[in-house]
């Protein structure tokens, strides 16, 4: 059975990461999306040790390595990237998850605000904070020296993320740091917070698709606009290679596996089948890009010149 490459170049993982001015790139990928603009941005990249058994947690080492070594990559370390959207609808400017803000600047990360400002918008502009589940790089950069750093939005997120996240329970055992960050960066918030359910609207063209199973209220979103269509996935996926190609391999980092994989499968087929483009908030930067179903799973194909015709 052959394990089919993507047709991507990734930088394998090392102890430094350069960043996006040493490289020339500035850290953020525009473009057009019917009448919407969109924008990716990377809060930063942080190497680690594995993917495995971060990735393939119940399968064998040597099955994980071998297929990154299919597939160009390293067998013992993995780049893993950060990255927020903002959707300018015209009326609305809409940030989907915040990135790790202040507490990892320390790693070079929560470089959301910087890069941005750098791509024309300004943290007082944003109207709108989505929020596609609770984990701390998602919600890290919802606070700035104490106070909002989004300081004229409002917030979206989904109404099971939330009722999970602030049950009392949640403050002891497994959950508990977690659940200490929701209570400091997003509880605060929650006065003037819109919750979601499977298919509501953020704003016109913009809804919520349930995705549960990374964590009990995990959302995708799907973006329409000018007859042109993209899906959020958020962390449905969290790897190019290793939960796509084998969306059935348990991941650390969903709560409930077997749903995850579930999920995976139910929100990959559609993209594949109906040829969606889609934005993984962990894909390779620009975090852009479409699969095609294979064998066990889906291969991952970054978009090129796709938008700009």
């Amino acid at each position: 059975m052959a394990l089919t490459a993507p047709q991507i170049m990734v930088r394998a993982a090392s102890a430094q990461i350069a960043t996006a001015s040493e490289v020339g790139n500035p850290g953020f990928c525009t473009f057009k999306l019917g009448d919407f603009q969109v924008t990716t941005i990377l809060d930063g990249g942080r190497p680690s040790e594995g993917p495995h058994p971060t990735f393939g947690e119940d399968q064998e080492a040597g099955a994980v390595a071998e297929l990154m070594e299919a597939n160009f990559l390293p067998a013992d370390q993995f780049v893993n990237g950060f990255a927020p959207v903002v959707i300018d609808t015209g009326s609305e400017k809409i940030l989907f998850d915040t990135g790790l803000g202040e507490g990892g600047r320390a790693n070079g990360l929560g470089l959301l605000r910087e890069r941005m400002q750098a791509a024309g918008h300004q943290p007082d502009e944003i109207d709108v904070v989505v929020l596609t589940h609770f984990h701390g790089d998602h919600i890290g950069g919802l606070m700035e020296a104490g106070a909002p750093a989004f300081a004229n939005a409002r917030y979206v997120a989904g109404q099971a993320e939330y009722d999970f996240w602030t049950a009392p329970e949640r403050a002891e055992g497994q959950t508990a740091n977690a659940a200490k960050a929701v209570e400091a960066n997003v509880v605060p918030l929650a006065e003037n917070m819109t919750f979601l359910a499977d298919g509501d609207e953020v704003a016109s063209g913009i809804n919520a698709v349930a995705a549960f199973g990374h964590t009990p209220g995990h959302l995708a979103f799907s973006v329409e606009s000018g007859g042109r269509r993209l899906m959020l996935t958020a962390d449905t996926s969290n790897h190019y290679v290793a939960s796509l190609m084998r969306p059935d391999w348990h991941v650390r980092f969903d709560m409930d596996k077997e749903m995850a994989v579930e999920t995976r499968k139910r929100i990959f087929d559609q993209i594949a089948t109906e040829r969606i483009p889609f934005i993984g908030y962990h894909m390779p930067f620009p975090a852009v890009g479409f699969v095609e179903k294979i064998d066990l799973g889906y291969r991952y194909v970054p978009a090129t010149y796709q938008f700009d015709l």
